[in-house]
C-alpha cells in the first residue's frame, strides 16, 4: 500500500520553526495510480514551494510539498483530503502547534478548501481550484482565503471559484480573489506573478509581514469588488 509523503523544499535555516506552508498539487477526478514526483501536477507546484521557502527560511518558515497516495479525488473516499490531514498532523508532530498556510492547485485547491478550518490552519490559497456545485463553504467562517484563477482557464471553472469566494466572503472579511489575465491552468505564462502572490499571501497569513496592498484592499472591498481583481505586479 502506498503512503503519502512530505517533501521538504528547504528547511528553515537552522532556526526554530514558527510557521509552515503545505503545498498540495493537482490530480484527477478518479485514479489509484501513485502520485509520484515526476508527474506534471507535482512538478508544477515545486516552484511555488521553493519561492515560499526562499522568502521565509530566515524567519523560521518550513515549506513542504505533499505527494498523495493516489492521483485521484476518488469520491466518496476523498483520498487527497485524507492525505492533506495526514500532512497537517505530521507537521504538528514535527513542529508543535505552529500556524500552517495551505496552498493548493486545481484538485489540491479543492482539498485545501475542504480542510481550511482544521486546527492550526491560518490561511488557504486556492489556485485555479476545481470546485463543483454544492461545494461546502460554511466551515470557512472567519478564515483567511485567497483564490486566483486565470482568464484563459480551460480545465476548471472561474465562475465556480467566483461563486465560492462570494459565499465565503459573506462569512469572513479576509477573502480576496484575483484574475490572472493572460494565463490559464498551467500558470506558466505569468509564473512569477503567481509565485509572488502566493508567497506574499502566505507570509501575511502567518503574520510574518503585512499583506501586500492589493491583497489588503481586495479583502477590505469584499464582494463584489474584491473578488474579481486583475492581478498586477505586487
Amino acid at each position: 500500500m502506498s503512503l503519502p509523503r512530505l517533501d521538504r523544499v528547504r528547511p528553515a535555516a537552522g532556526r526554530p520553526v514558527t510557521g509552515a506552508v503545505l503545498v498540495l498539487h493537482g490530480g484527477r477526478p478518479e485514479g489509484y495510480e501513485a502520485a509520484d514526483g515526476l508527474r506534471l501536477p507535482y512538478l508544477r507546484m515545486v516552484p511555488f514551494a521553493r519561492a515560499v521557502a526562499a522568502a521565509g527560511a530566515r524567519r523560521g518558515l518550513d515549506a513542504a510539498l505533499l505527494r498523495y497516495r493516489h492521483r485521484g479525488w476518488n469520491a466518496p473516499d476523498l483520498d487527497p483530503v485524507q492525505d492533506a490531514r495526514w500532512a497537517l498532523a505530521d507537521l504538528r508532530r514535527r513542529h508543535g502547534d505552529v500556524p500552517v498556510v495551505l496552498v493548493g492547485h486545481s484538485m489540491g485547491g479543492r482539498a485545501a478548501l475542504r480542510i481550511g478550518a482544521d486546527d492550526g490552519v491560518a490561511g488557504v490559497a486556492a489556485l485555479a481550484p476545481w470546485l463543483e456545485r454544492g461545494e461546502p463553504w460554511a466551515h470557512l467562517a472567519d478564515q483567511t482565503v485567497l483564490v486566483a484563477h486565470g482568464d484563459r482557464e480551460r480545465m476548471t471553472s472561474p465562475q465556480a471559484s467566483r461563486w465560492f469566494a462570494g459565499r465565503v466572503a459573506s462569512i469572513s472579511d479576509r477573502v480576496a480573489r484575483f484574475e490572472v489575465l493572460g494565463d490559464g491552468h498551467t500558470m506558466l505564462r505569468r509564473a512569477p506573478a503567481w509565485h509572488d502572490l502566493v508567497t506574499r499571501f502566505a507570509l501575511g497569513a502567518l503574520g510574518l509581514e503585512p499583506f501586500p496592498e492589493a491583497v489588503a484592499k481586495a479583502m477590505a472591498a469584499g464582494d463584489p469588488d474584491g473578488l474579481a481583481v486583475p492581478l498586477e505586479d505586487l
